[in-house]
């Protein structure tokens, strides 16, 4: 098997690997929100999947993790807004760690780039559910806890990233 057939598998199992860390992170604590969500820890693979894998990889592991947890535990409404959300963020991860990397060490980059993949979570489900609820006043309840969600899964993302996932040989490209 020539390097680049080797890239690709690796990538790919590294993709499915992401999906499937994304969905059981998701699942693993669930607690609703009042606009019928829940806050979950599935933000910080989202992050991770996204500095792993680049924006595309990243983008489909976090957005097909997040909405299969979503129709699993019966959130099927909020599957496909999920589906797209969670790809934003990862998207959004990676472009931002890129860009602040040129500017800060790797710390402060990964905070910044969790921090506005958060943001485009937070933004995202209130846009989502004031269209679902036909209502901002509705939509904004479920700011506080999609907050809360955010600063974990940003914590435990960056944490997780750099004394751990970074130390792996292979696993990260140089």
């Amino acid at each position: 098997m020539n390097n680049n057939n080797r890239d690709k598998l690796r990538t790919l199992t590294l993709a499915a690997l992401f999906t499937a860390l994304t969905t059981v992170a998701t699942l693993l604590i669930h607690i609703p929100t009042p606009t019928k969500g829940y806050v979950n820890l599935g933000d910080s693979i989202v992050n991770i999947a996204a500095w792993v894998l680049g924006p595309a990889y990243g983008a489909a592991a976090a957005g097909i993790g997040s909405a299969l947890a979503d129709i699993i535990s019966g959130y099927v409404v909020y599957a496909p807004a999920t589906l797209v959300i969670k790809a934003g963020m990862a998207a959004a991860s990676f472009y931002v760690l890129k860009a602040a990397a040129k500017h800060s060490g790797s710390l402060v980059s990964r905070i910044a780039a969790a921090s506005v993949a958060e943001v485009v979570m937070i933004v995202g489900y209130a846009l989502y559910e004031a269209a679902l609820y036909h209502s901002f006043a509705t939509a904004f309840l479920g700011v506080p806890a999609n907050a809360v969600q955010g600063a974990i899964g940003a914590a435990i993302s960056v944490a997780v990233y750099e004394l751990v996932i970074k130390r792996i040989p292979g696993v990260v490209k140089k």
